[in-house]
């Protein structure tokens, strides 16, 4: 299976596991990334970590099976879903994080980066375009200058680069990545789905603030909010449900 599963408590480890590409994505590893990501939702996950086996995190997508559109159509609908699950997604990155790795990484909420990381944009070395969401998530999250010399000039950054510039949140590796999730993991499922709808909702999408203010008002009536204030009051620490 290229898509490994690796379950302890509430946290999900996914490993592309295809070293023999440095787990580079052809559609049938994309179609099992999206699985395993709609079972780990469903199996009640607190967070998942996404990463990649042999020292990388994903160097693209396999261009040997990349002949159509279609593929980059099927991408943004898992792209589109993984960024918008409701639970925290942690990218734990190292070696190639290019292309569709890169685009994974920016879907994802936080990114632990190791010191072996690199990445790139190459449309322009192959002739190719992504879609907008793409442009946009990575010129908000490495900035614009960054998204600009990554996209226009084929730049390679570094993980030093990434630090510097805000893309990544922590420097460390798997292990690194998995300590943020357990501490993640313990907090309020509410509060984190609602922030997150937050976070990508600009002031002019009014679908959006609806949802938004739905999930603000569903925190506030929450029993999660009577355990923390309960749990504060005792000085322990508190016992989410998600509801």
């Amino acid at each position: 299976m290229p898509i490994l599963t690796t379950t302890t408590d509430r946290i999900v480890v996914l490993s592309i596991d295809r070293p023999e590409r440095r787990n580079a994505l052809n559609l049938d590893a994309l179609e099992d990334l999206d699985a395993a990501v709609r079972s780990a939702v469903a199996e009640g996950a607190r967070v998942i970590v996404l990463t990649g086996t042999d020292g990388h995190f994903c160097a693209g997508a396999d261009l040997k099976e990349l002949e159509d559109v279609s593929f980059t159509e099927r991408l943004a609908e898992v792209l589109h879903h993984l960024a918008g699950v409701p639970i925290t997604t942690i990218a734990a990155i190292e070696g190639s994080c290019m292309g569709l790795g890169m685009q994974l990484a920016v879907a994802c909420d936080v990114r632990v980066v190791a010191d072996s990381a690199r990445f790139a944009v190459p449309v322009a070395k192959l002739g190719l375009m992504v879609d907008h969401w793409t442009i946009d998530r990575v010129r908000r999250l490495f900035g614009e200058g960054a998204a600009r010399h990554l996209v226009l000039t084929g730049a390679v950054l570094d993980a030093d680069d990434a630090w510097r510039l805000g893309f990544a949140q922590v420097r460390g590796g798997l292990d690194d990545a998995v300590a943020l999730a357990t501490s993640a993991a313990g907090l309020a499922p509410l509060s984190q789905a609602g922030s997150k709808i937050g976070l990508d909702v600009s002031s002019a999408d009014t679908e959006g603030q609806g949802r938004y203010a739905a999930a603000f008002a569903a925190a506030w009536a929450s029993a999660d909010l009577a355990e923390g204030r309960a749990a504060f009051t005792q000085r322990r620490s508190p016992e989410f449900m998600g509801r």
